[in-house]
């Protein structure tokens, strides 16, 4: 079924069914739920409305490793279009969603509105600052493309900055870079920022001390990746240390500024770098639209992952609120949205054949975390791993879930020469001409976010 475009008297342009033969499905998100509910629909009996405010899906497991000068942005994100090259049932949009009509069936973004018989909502998440003041102002984020590369490029001009900087106290708060949460993120990017800067950067900056440069983990519970087993998280905290990473845990930060983290009790720590990974919560923008918010900013949903009013309207990824036979939700991980746009393209294709979805159900891989050169942590098939094996366990999992061969290949070919030659060659900061993923690449914190 084609579709074809008519002006509305406001001089917006709607987007119809060219007939009904065929249901129409439109998908909000090309992250990792609404990308596999596409991959899933696009050789089946309907039409898909594949919408996005980027023309490209980014692997966020490896996000980290941009803001670590591993990898570059290209290396982790791959074309929507040539994705669903062969798929001619698949229309790529890229448009910012402003709204949804659930009453009419409409999606509105921008001046263009597309009609759908379901709707897929895959929007994503946003970082949680629980509150606390300063936070959203000074600290960066680690949730999206735009946060990482701008990231990276603060961290490389702090160096610059603190190399011909004479005052002692100045270099030390230039040079002491704080992560605010102990999960995956927070624990990944700790050590792939002490390899960086215990690497290349060491050697780069003659003038810099080891003494004088400091990575802080901040976690308020008593043990850092809180989702795995004890013995886990103990090996990655010693880890770490090994690494020259400070893990502090019990602390609970108050306030951030544009040069300190200040920590419940009246402690100030000097740090002119904030990395913030202390959770995520569901996009608060659905609020607005008119759909429930539960817990977390998700959306409350049935088993069947779709609106207890609308039964045409499914919800996955980290925006989903379905909850287990306990109560719990589930967890927001990418291989939670994978299957969830998968059960929810299922149960669409169900209900266009007249049948009753399935429930969604589950299927827990596993949890892992990089640690550093030969070291991980991974808690698969009901086993705990560490050290070498773990690491080859991460490297294979993540490698495989990639999509596209040009980007595994990138991918392994960086990694084997970050491994063999103890050196990044991302190390350039760049203009926003240079990099167009960045808005922001001057000394300072300060910077315009996409």
């Amino acid at each position: 079924m084609g579709i074809r475009g008519r002006t509305r008297p406001s001089g917006g342009v709607t987007m119809e069914p060219a007939s009904d033969e065929r249901p129409k499905v439109v998908i909000v998100g090309a992250g990792f739920g609404g990308l596999w509910a596409a991959r899933t629909l696009a050789r089946r009996d309907v039409d898909v409305t594949l919408i996005d405010r980027n023309n490209f899906h980014t692997f966020f497991p490896l996000l980290y490793q941009v803001a670590a000068a591993e990898l570059v942005p290209t290396d982790i994100a791959h074309p929507v279009r040539s994705i669903f090259r062969k798929s001619p049932s698949v229309d790529f949009h890229m448009l910012e969603v402003t709204g949804v009509d659930l009453e009419g069936r409409r999606v509105q973004a921008g001046d263009v509105s597309f009609a759908y018989d379901s709707l897929i909502l895959a929007p994503g998440s946003v970082p949680h600052y629980f509150g606390v003041a300063g936070a959203q102002e000074h600290s960066f984020p680690l949730r999206w493309m735009a946060d990482a590369v701008p990231l990276r490029h603060h961290v490389l001009t702090r160096f610059e900055a603190a190399t011909h900087e004479p005052d002692p106290a100045v270099r030390r708060r230039m040079l002491t870079f704080t992560v605010v949460g102990g999960g995956p993120t927070g624990v990944e990017y700790a050590g792939a920022l002490a390899e960086l800067i215990e690497g290349p950067l060491l050697r780069d900056y003659a003038r810099v001390r080891r003494s004088e440069v400091r990575v802080l983990v901040m976690e308020a519970n008593d043990r850092v990746l809180g989702g795995m087993p004890a013995s886990l998280g103990k090996y990655a905290a010693e880890r770490l240390a090994r690494q020259g990473v400070t893990v502090r845990l019990g602390v609970r930060v108050e306030r951030v500024t544009a040069d300190s983290v200040e920590l419940a009790g009246g402690e100030v720590v000097p740090s002119e770098t904030v990395v913030w990974t202390a959770g995520i919560q569901g996009d608060p923008i659905v609020a607005s639209w008119g759909f429930p918010v539960g817990p977390g900013g998700r959306v409350p949903v049935t088993r069947e992952l779709h609106l207890e009013d609308h039964p045409e309207v499914y919800v996955v990824g980290d925006l989903c609120g379905v909850v287990d036979e306990d109560g719990d939700p589930f967890p927001q991980v990418a291989q939670a949205a994978i299957q969830q746009g998968r059960r929810a393209a299922l149960n669409i294709l169900a209900r266009a054949e007249g049948k009753s979805g399935d429930p969604f159900r589950f299927r827990d891989p596993g949890m892992l975390a990089v640690i550093g050169r030969n070291a991980a942590v991974a808690h698969v098939f009901g086993r705990a791993f560490r050290g070498f094996v773990a690491w080859v366990l991460w490297l294979v999992i993540h490698l495989a879930w990639l999509v596209g061969f040009r980007n595994r290949t990138l991918v392994l070919v960086n990694w084997g020469l970050n491994y063999l030659f103890f050196d990044r060659a991302v190390r350039l900061i760049l203009d926003a001409a240079g990099e167009p993923d960045s808005r922001r690449v001057a000394s300072g914190i300060d910077r315009v976010k996409d």
